[in-house]
């Protein structure tokens, strides 16, 4: 793997023009294909073979007319005032008029007004699905009623979900990179070789994607998973292979002796650690979730492309910037032999202090990190989960102002309703069966009220509007979801199955905690397996695997204090907390894993490399911690303000998410990789490299600390005044 490599960068190095107009050619394809081919997101989540699902494609089938989009309109009078169908009237006729509306129902002729009579709510359905609703219908339908005088009107409903969209988000964490970088390498021209490598492989990855959009269903927030991992494993993977040429560089080495070597010493951890975030990522598709795999597969594919262009991409510009990666001081050749002799500060750099902090006090460093984070997990044991609803949207929204004036009129189970469908072979079976199930329905605890049925043409289905007494997201509404189908299930003559956007939340949550353990055991278990192949031990990859519950731990017990619980809320600018995402438990393992996993393979590959050219096991941790901690912690940095960039997004998805994975980077890079796991190889000491001999035989030489590259390729020093490339 290290000669391969090794040879790869010399060649991007030396043909660097040829390497930069080969990927300036595909971004330009990717570009165009985007352009030409790109469709319209999602904001759907739904999967298939559960039983809202089916409902909702059975409707589809025999009930096309009520399969479309919805919207509510919220009307109420001024206070001590009372609605009457006269001042309703104008507003249902403009909503009637809105493209694509097939029907707004009059609230008097549906008994949807309140008992105070100052409330009212309209249902408007729409010929089409969500995904079809044109940004001109939705402006259109949020217009109507305006012109209505003394009533207020508010829109919300499935149609009124915009897609989030990314604007300073991402600059800021871009922003904050690139002074990180300027720092670390004392260089602008070493921080935008860096930060050019990583927006080349964004924008390859988000290109491909989008050009990709016509012909597979991406959900809103795919694309920006895509960019939060694209922009931070990108930097990370440059910036670790940019520290490592600047080091041979500082060494005497020639410009493409020193990218080979960067390629196949720091290049070799790269790609793997490049492999365990594309396997945790690629892993989501055990889940069976068409949009939780889209997801997966997207993002990995964008990893996957980082690494290829930090691998190419960056030894081709090296080889245009020349010694300029270096600071103006250490570029002449005596000067950086002054360096080389003493890399690091000859061992007096902080990075060197802090592992022979951790050797001295192992002991206590690793009981009070492993106490820390366990207390930090605490809230775990209260964590829930559900798909969010308008009730958690940022106040002032649209759907967020027409959630609370349901509630404020009807209460919060008038913003959760659920559709029972039912499907006969006849008309009388059908009807009769509506009749049983409208009762049977009704008779459960947490139903507030169950509307007339709803027949369609021929007969054969029934829709039965059915009110919950709490909220979408409320526990007891899913107890009464559940009740509901088991007491229907004794319903003779036709199949029922509960749908709406209440009952789709609760079965892809419970699809998703079905599937957490299965996904968690197989992408830990392969990535436990490609350490085990890196490293050739069995107590590192243990250790690793180990060191990871303890962030996801700490990392989840936080999220719940702060987006269930509240605790500090309004830091992150949440309006008002509510259950976590059902699926970023599962996505925020997938990911985590694979980042973790980076800073494992970074600090230790050093670890193992020193250990392997003779060092003394102890002092290779040392060594390790000293060469990577300022690398390390400006990789880290770097992945928290990006992700932590996305925090400021109005949208509750993506500011968990994005506010969860900073955390996560944290806890993992500081406390977990830099103080746990010196501790830990500390204690070990030469066991941690201990490998059976049986297995030692039959797991291939990777050989990712270039030791053969060491042994069969001597190095090519520069014989010139200067350290030219």
């Amino acid at each position: 793997m290290a000669i391969l490599l090794y040879r790869l960068g010399r060649l991007s190095f030396r043909r660097r023009g040829r390497v930069l107009a080969l990927w300036l050619l595909l971004l330009a394809l990717l570009g165009g294909g985007a352009a030409a081919f790109s469709g319209p997101t999602t904001s759907k989540f739904s999967i298939p073979g559960t039983e809202s699902q089916k409902a909702l494609d059975s409707l589809a089938r025999e009930f096309p007319q009520a399969s479309g989009a919805t919207g509510s309109m919220v009307l109420a009078a001024p206070e001590g005032a009372k609605l009457t169908p006269q001042a309703v009237a104008p507003v249902i006729e403009e909503a009637s008029k809105v493209p694509g509306v097939l029907a707004a129902v009059d609230p008097f002729v549906s008994k949807a007004v309140s008992q105070d009579g100052r409330y009212a709510l309209v249902q408007v359905q729409f010929d089409s699905g969500v995904d079809g609703i044109t940004d001109s219908q939705r402006e259109a339908f949020s217009k109507a009623g305006e012109s209505v005088p003394d009533l207020r009107v508010e829109h919300g409903g499935e149609i009124m979900r915009g897609v989030p969209e990314v604007g300073s988000t991402e600059v800021i964490g871009v922003a904050v990179a690139a002074l990180v970088l300027v720092l670390t390498f004392g260089s602008l021209v070493a921080a935008g070789m860096t930060l050019l490598n990583a927006l080349v492989g964004v924008a390859a990855g988000m290109a491909g994607l989008f050009a990709l959009s016509s012909t597979v269903e991406l959900t809103s927030t795919a694309p920006i998973l895509a960019l939060m991992l694209g922009l931070a494993v990108g930097i990370d993977y440059a910036l670790f292979i940019m520290s490592r040429y600047r080091h041979y560089l500082a060494e005497g080495m020639d410009g493409e002796e020193a990218a080979g070597r960067a390629a196949g010493t720091a290049g070799s951890a790269v790609v793997f650690a490049g492999a365990t975030v594309v396997i945790a990522l690629a892993g989501l598709t055990v889940a069976g979730v068409p949009f939780l795999t889209v997801m997966g597969l997207a993002a990995a594919a964008t990893v996957a492309l980082a690494v290829l262009v930090s691998l190419t991409l960056l030894p081709a510009v090296l080889g245009f910037a020349g010694d300029r990666v270096l600071p103006r001081k250490h570029r002449t050749k005596a000067r950086a032999q002054d360096q080389a002799s003493a890399p690091d500060g000859g061992g007096t750099a902080f990075g060197f202090r802090w592992g022979r902090i951790v050797a001295r006090l192992r002991v206590p460093v690793l009981i009070l990190g492993v106490a820390g984070l366990g207390a930090l997990a605490l809230p775990v044991q209260d964590m829930r989960l559900a798909l969010p609803d308008a009730s958690t949207e940022a106040v002032g929204s649209p759907n967020r102002e027409a959630y609370d004036l349901t509630t404020e009129g009807f209460g919060e189970g008038f913003n959760g309703r659920l559709v029972a469908v039912v499907s006969g072979d006849t008309p009388e079976a059908t009807g009769a069966a509506a009749e049983e199930t409208a009762k049977i329905v009704m008779g459960t605890d947490g139903v507030l009220a169950v509307a007339a049925p709803q027949m369609n043409e021929a007969g054969t289905t029934a829709l039965l509007a059915v009110i919950p007494e709490t909220g979408p997201t409320d526990a007891t509404t899913e107890n009464t979801v559940n009740d509901i189908r088991d007491r229907v299930k004794g319903v003779k003559g036709a199949a029922i199955s509960l749908t709406g956007a209440t009952a789709v939340g609760i079965d892809v949550s419970e699809k998703l905690a079905g599937a957490l353990p299965v996904y968690l055991l197989l992408v830990v278990g392969l990535s436990v397996l490609l350490l085990m192949l890196v490293f050739r031990s069995v107590l590192v990859p243990l250790k690793a695997a180990l060191g990871f519950l303890l962030t996801i731990g700490a990392t989840f017990g936080i999220t719940v204090a702060i987006f269930q619980e509240g605790h500090l809320a309004s830091w992150v600018g949440l309006d008002t907390p509510g259950p976590l995402v059902s699926f970023l438990p599962i996505l925020l393992i997938g990911i985590l894993f694979g980042l973790a996993m980076d800073y494992e393979v970074f600090l230790v590959s050093r670890m193992r490399e020193d250990f392997v050219h003779g060092a003394d096991a102890r002092e290779s941790v040392i060594s390790g911690v000293g060469h990577n901690a300022r690398v390390v912690t400006a990789a880290a940095v770097i992945m928290t303000a990006v992700f932590g960039g996305f925090v400021l997004m109005p949208d509750p998805i993506i500011k968990s998410i994005g506010f969860a994975l900073a955390i996560g980077v944290l806890v993992d890079a500081f406390v977990v990789r830099m103080a746990i796991v010196p501790a830990v190889m500390h204690l070990l000491g030469r066991a941690a490299w201990w490998l059976p001999r049986p297995v030692d035989r039959i797991l291939p030489d990777l050989d990712i600390e270039g030791e053969r590259l060491q042994r069969e390729i001597p190095v090519q020093r520069e014989p010139a005044e200067l350290v030219k490339t």
